[in-house]
């Protein structure tokens, strides 16, 4: 098993210091950000398609550190039924070209949202079944939207050989093993999941149980990721409109590997892991803001060591 870093992570290094903190940890790959969501701090996307140098560069600089691409990360709302829809639609299909120039397998996204009908200017998660409209709305936004979205994409990365890893995340169509399952179904294996344990725990999943119920055959990606629940959270749940910051009086707020989940938590996560026949990359996505940095990093790579190697152990591998 491997570990890797969203490089995300470190956005205010430049590449070539945020490559070099991947290899002083040790780190095997690292997974860039593109766009969208992202502010993309350490690749231009427009360059590396077209320019065969700068992609030499790229590979150059990570072969001379011994690092990897585990995946590209495309993430945002191509389902947004303003502006932003089209633009996070053409960054998939660029994140595929990208990929296949590189020779990288995995691109990571997001499933979408749209809104809740044709006319709707933004978009609208859809949390429960009443009142009924909607569970119309709901239909609407998978018939209409969000399977003919995904065969045409899929029918790209399947002529380029790349597999689409759609993160499980609030506020999107796919935020749970469930609805992921309705995508796959639609879809076949040109999908499968970018799990990430810290969404799924805000909502108030079982991360084992969800890696149980997917197994290897769904998860083409991982994300380490944590989240610890806060006491206010006995007095108003987990939905939370506050920001990210301050931390301070959140219901939940993202932690470094360990300081949600405990160590032993994260033990079971790998195991469950290893269990289901995954043996593939945890990438790290660090969006801490209660440590510094590069220290909330090196403690969520220590928790992966220690649950890497005990597993390994335990299971006599």
């Amino acid at each position: 098993m491997k570990i890797g870093l969203n490089t995300d992570s470190l956005g205010a290094l430049s590449l070539e210091e945020t490559l070099d903190a991947a290899a002083e940890l040790g780190l095997d790959t690292v997974e860039f950000g593109l766009g969208g969501w992202s502010s993309a701090p350490h690749v231009d996307i427009a360059e590396l398609l077209g320019s065969e140098a700068a992609r030499d560069r790229l590979t150059g600089m990570l072969r001379e550190r011994g690092l990897a691409i585990s995946a590209l990360n495309a993430s945002g709302n191509p389902l947004h039924p303003g502006e932003i829809g089209p633009a996070d639609a053409k960054l998939a299909h660029d994140a595929v070209a990208l990929a296949k120039l590189l020779g990288v397998s995995r691109v990571i996204m997001m499933s979408g949202l749209p809104g809740g009908g044709p006319e709707e200017k933004t978009p609208n998660w859809i949390t429960s079944s009443w009142p009924l409209e909607a569970m119309e709305m709901l239909e609407w936004q998978w018939t209409e939207r969000v399977i003919p979205f995904w065969r045409e994409l899929a029918k790209a990365g399947e002529a380029a050989g790349v597999r689409f890893c759609v993160e499980n995340h609030g506020r999107q169509c796919v935020y749970n093993p469930e609805s992921y399952f309705r995508l796959r179904e639609a879809i076949g294996p040109a999908v499968g999941m970018n799990f990430d344990p810290s969404h799924l725990i805000w909502m108030g999943g079982d991360s084992v149980a969800a890696i149980e119920a997917l197994g290897t055959e769904h998860i083409y990606h991982f994300h380490g990721k944590d989240t610890r629940i806060e006491p206010e959270a006995r007095v108003n749940g987990t939905l939370d409109v506050k920001h990210v910051t301050p931390v301070v009086g959140r219901t939940w707020n993202f932690v470094p590997l360990g300081h949600g989940l405990s160590r032993r938590g994260w033990l079971e996560v790998v195991m469950a892991l290893r269990r289901a026949g995954y043996d593939d990359v945890i990438s790290i996505e660090n969006e801490d803001y209660t440590l510094e940095t590069r220290a909330a990093i090196e403690e969520s790579v220590q928790t992966l060591r220690f649950a890497i190697a005990e597993s390994g152990r335990r299971l006599g591998l």
